[in-house]
C-alpha cells in the first residue's frame, strides 16, 4: 500500500526565523531586540546570545531581557548548548547575534576545518568538510528545530562604493555558510547610513512592495500576527504525549501500543482532561512528570512485588456515658452507625476436639488465662511502588475516570486498520 497522500493545502501556525543581515554599525542587535519584543508576550521572555563581546547589554534600558554570553572557541556546540539552555528556561523568543562567529570566529568551522584538514586529512581542506559539514548542519538543524521563535543577526563584507562624491560603506555577502537564507520566515537587509531595512527574503508577503523602513516593534507584532493567523500545528505536541504514554506502559509492564480508545482512557485518567486540541498542550505538561518519575522508576519484570500488609480492623471501644445521660441510656441498646461498619471477615471454622480431649479434665491454673490467638491470617493484597504524579501549577483537574476491564485487556489493545490511522499523528519520536 502506497503511503502516498493528497490533501488540501493549509498553511499552519509555525515558529518565526528572522534574519537581519547588515554591516558593522547598521543596527542588527537593537533592530532584533525590537523585533522580539513585538513577538514575545514580555521582555523577559528574550534572551539573548551574545558572542559580539558584551554587545547584547548595551541595550539592557529597553526592558528586562535575559543575556547568554558567548567566548571563544565559538564552535558550533556552544551554540546548539546555549539554545538549549534558552529553551529549558522557557525564552518565548531567542536571538542570536551573531551567527558569523560559528562560521568565521576563533573556534568556528573555518578555523575547524583548516585544523582538521592539517591533522587527519594531510592537508586536504576539501576533504576535511566531511566532518566539518556535519556539526556545522547540527547548528543549523538547532535553529530550524527549536520550540522558540529566533532572531538571527549575520554580519556582512563591506565593500567602499562611490555614488556621485560620497563614498559608502555597503554591506555584500553575509558572513555564514551560503545558503542559510532558505531556511529563514523573514530576512532584513539593513543599511549602515540610515538603518533601513528592506527584506531580501519574505515568505510571510508583508514586506514585498514596501520602501525600506526603519524596523520598530510594530515589524514583530506584524510578523507575529501573520503566525498566529495559521491553523494551530499539534503534531509535536501529539507526538510528545504519545512518547510520555509510551515511556509509562513500559516502565509499568503494559502493552503498547494501544488501541485510540484505550490511548484516550489513559490520559482521562492520569491527567482528569479529555484528549481534545484544546487540552494537548495542558496533557503534555501534566504526563511530563509523571513519565519521567516511572522512567526513573520502573517496574521489575523478575521480582515479585511487595505486598503491603493490611492490619486487622480494632473495633472502637464503646462511648461511655456521661452522668447526665445515665437515666436515659441505662437500659438502651447502643446505636451503631451502619455506614461504619466494614464488612465482615468470612467465619473461620473452628476444629471440633477430639473425643479425648473432651474427656480429660482441666485442673485449675492459679495463673490468669492468655488471650486466645487470633483465627485469622492478616489479609494481603500485591502493590507495586508508584512514583508521584506532581500536576503544574494553575492546571484545572476534571474528575478523572478509571480504566474499565476492557481498556486494560491485552486483547483489547491491538491495532486495527483505523486505530492505526487515527493514531497516526500520536506517534513518539
Amino acid at each position: 500500500m502506497s503511503n502516498i497522500q493528497l490533501r488540501k493545502s493549509e498553511r499552519k501556525q509555525s515558529k518565526l526565523r528572522i534574519g537581519l543581515s547588515g554591516p558593522a554599525g547598521s543596527g542588527k542587535t537593537y533592530s532584533a531586540l525590537l523585533i522580539a519584543s513585538g513577538i514575545a508576550s514580555k521582555w523577559d521572555k528574550i534572551c539573548l546570545i551574545d558572542s559580539e563581546n558584551g554587545r547584547g547589554d548595551f541595550y539592557s534600558d529597553l526592558g528586562d531581557y535575559n543575556i547568554i554570553s558567548l567566548k571563544a572557541p565559538f564552535t558550533p556546540e556552544s551554540y546548539i548548548e546555549a539554545i538549549t539552555a534558552a529553551e529549558e528556561a522557557g525564552m518565548e523568543v531567542i536571538i542570536i547575534d551573531s551567527i558569523s562567529h560559528e562560521w568565521e570566529g576563533s573556534g568556528g568551522c573555518l578555523e575547524i576545518n583548516e585544523r582538521l584538514a592539517a591533522a587527519k586529512f594531510k592537508g586536504n581542506t576539501w576533504a576535511a568538510w566531511s566532518e566539518t559539514t556535519p556539526r556545522h548542519q547540527k547548528f543549523i538543524s538547532a535553529i530550524i528545530s527549536s520550540k522558540c521563535d529566533i532572531v538571527t543577526t549575520v554580519r556582512t563584507k563591506i565593500e567602499m562604493v562611490q555614488e556621485g562624491k560620497t563614498i559608502k560603506k555597503v554591506g555584500t555577502k553575509e558572513i555564514t555558510r551560503e545558503g542559510y537564507e532558505y531556511e529563514l520566515t523573514v530576512n532584513f537587509n539593513i543599511d549602515r547610513d540610515g538603518h533601513y531595512a528592506i527584506a531580501s527574503k519574505d515568505n510571510t508577503r508583508l514586506f514585498d512592495s514596501r520602501d525600506p523602513f526603519i524596523i520598530t516593534a510594530e515589524t514583530g507584532n506584524e510578523i507575529n500576527t501573520w503566525k498566529g493567523s495559521g491553523k494551530k500545528d499539534y503534531t509535536q505536541v501529539k507526538s510528545t504525549i504519545a512518547k510520555h504514554l509510551k515511556t509509562i506502559a513500559e516502565a509499568r509492564l503494559q502493552a503498547w501500543p494501544l488501541a485510540l480508545p484505550a490511548f484516550k482512557a489513559q490520559v482521562r485518567t492520569m491527567t482528569g482532561f479529555d484528549l481534545t486540541e484544546e487540552n494537548y498542550e495542558t496533557i503534555a505538561e501534566i504526563l511530563g512528570p509523571i513519565a519521567s518519575d516511572w522512567a526513573a522508576n520502573p517496574l521489575d519484570p523478575n521480582a515479585a512485588p511487595e505486598p503491603d500488609t493490611i492490619p486487622e480492623e480494632v473495633p472502637a471501644a464503646p462511648a461511655t456515658p456521661s452522668p447526665d445521660d445515665q437515666s436515659t441510656t441505662e437500659h438502651q441498646e447502643p446505636v451503631i452507625q451502619m455506614d461504619a461498619i466494614p464488612e465482615a471477615a468470612p467465619a473461620q471454622p473452628v476444629a471440633a476436639p477430639a473425643p479425648a480431649q473432651q474427656a480429660a479434665a482441666v485442673p485449675e491454673s492459679k495463673t490468669e488465662p492468655k488471650p486466645a490467638a487470633a483465627t485469622t491470617e492478616p489479609t494481603t493484597t500485591p502493590s507495586a511502588p508508584a512514583p508521584a504524579h506532581p500536576r503544574p501549577a494553575g492546571a484545572t483537574q476534571k474528575k478523572a475516570v478509571e480504566l474499565t476491564d476492557e481498556d486494560i485487556d491485552p486483547g483489547y489493545v491491538e491495532l486495527t486498520d483505523e486505530d492505526i490511522a487515527e493514531m497516526s499523528p500520536f506517534t513518539p519520536k
